[in-house]
This record gives structure tokens, C-alpha cells and sequence, in this order.
């Protein structure tokens, strides 16, 4: 019986995974346009076979888990590295990102909360890990003083999130946010 070269299990498990790549690319554009996309369209976007998209994600409630955690990923991501900014400056810079976040998975978030029924729990995990990634930046930003220390992360985020959730286009939503996140600074002393 022949046996398979030593480097072809690895050889498929990375073409797996620029698949299951592929695929969260396609999703994650597909869902960001808004409105329902098939399974089939987005097989057809990433350029694999539905077996391929099946095998990676069995139903839609996976793939929009799947896109969910991954920005979920990135917005955790984007907290560890604040790019050599003041702790003010890094947190204002995070909470954009996480408004960005807010607004661009609206339509995922919506069509998860859908696909869930009762079950929320990714979308609890999701904002846990947010708030544990975050709560450095804050406290830092509060230690040196750049940021109000009457407030905690968790009214933070409710505030960008009611913000972000604002149904108008960018142009006018930006300046609220703005001004929003400018309300975090301590206040002159008298």
C-alpha cells in the first residue's frame, strides 16, 4: 500500500484554511452590503464548491458566528496595540474602531440575533471579550488623566453603541461620535 509524503496532511490543512479564509472574506463582504445573501453567492464569491462552504460552516448561523468572532477578534486585537499614542489619544483611537465595528456589523449583528432566537450567548461572549480587551486602554487613559474617571467601560460602550446605532449615514453620525467620545476628557480644573 503507498503512503502519502509526509508534507500532504499539512499541505491540506493550510489549503483548508485559506478556504475557510476565503470564505469569511466573501461572507464578510456579502453581509456588509446589507440585505440576504445565499450560501450559494457566497460559495460563489470565495471561489469554492458548496461542499467546501459546508464543510467549513454547516449552516448560515455558523458562517455569521464565524464573521462575528472574527471582527470580534480584530477589535481585541486593535486594543493590545495602541500604536504609541497618549492613553487618551489610544482610547479614543479603540472606541472609532469599535464604532466602526458597531456600524459595519449591523446588519451581521441583526441577522445573528435572527438566526439565535433566545440564544445570545455569542453576542454576550463577543462583548465580554471587547470589554476585557479594553479595559486596559481605559484605565490607563484614566490613570494618566487624560479621561473622566466617573464612567466605566461598560457606559462607554453603551454610548458609542447608541451612537453608532443612529440610523443616517456617516456624515452625520461622525460628528456626534466625535463629540461623544470628546465628553470623555477631564474636564478643565477651575
Amino acid at each position: 500500500m503507498p503512503t502519502q509524503p509526509a508534507d500532504a496532511v499539512p499541505a491540506r490543512r493550510a489549503d483548508a484554511r485559506r478556504n475557510r479564509d476565503k470564505i469569511l472574506t466573501a461572507a464578510r463582504q456579502a453581509f456588509s452590503e446589507g440585505g440576504e445573501t445565499s450560501m450559494a453567492e457566497i460559495s460563489r464569491r470565495a471561489g469554492v464548491g458548496m461542499a467546501t462552504l459546508y464543510r467549513n460552516f454547516p449552516g448560515r448561523r455558523e458562517l455569521l458566528e464565524a464573521v462575528y468572532a472574527d471582527e470580534v477578534a480584530a477589535l481585541c486585537s486593535a486594543a493590545a496595540d495602541p500604536e504609541g499614542e497618549t492613553p487618551g489619544a489610544a482610547l479614543r483611537s479603540w472606541l472609532l474602531h469599535f464604532a466602526a465595528f458597531i456600524t459595519a456589523k449591523r446588519d451581521v449583528a441583526t441577522e445573528l440575533l435572527t438566526q439565535l432566537g433566545t440564544d445570545e450567548s455569542v453576542m454576550h461572549e463577543g462583548r465580554a471579550a471587547g470589554l476585557a480587551a479594553g479595559r486596559p486602554l481605559l484605565a490607563a487613559a484614566q490613570q494618566s488623566g487624560e479621561v473622566r474617571d466617573d464612567l466605566t467601560l461598560e457606559q462607554i460602550f453603551d454610548l458609542v453603541v447608541a451612537v453608532a446605532t443612529i440610523p443616517a449615514d456617516a456624515g452625520y453620525v461622525d460628528p456626534i461620535l466625535r463629540a461623544a467620545l470628546d465628553g470623555l476628557s477631564t474636564p478643565p480644573q477651575a
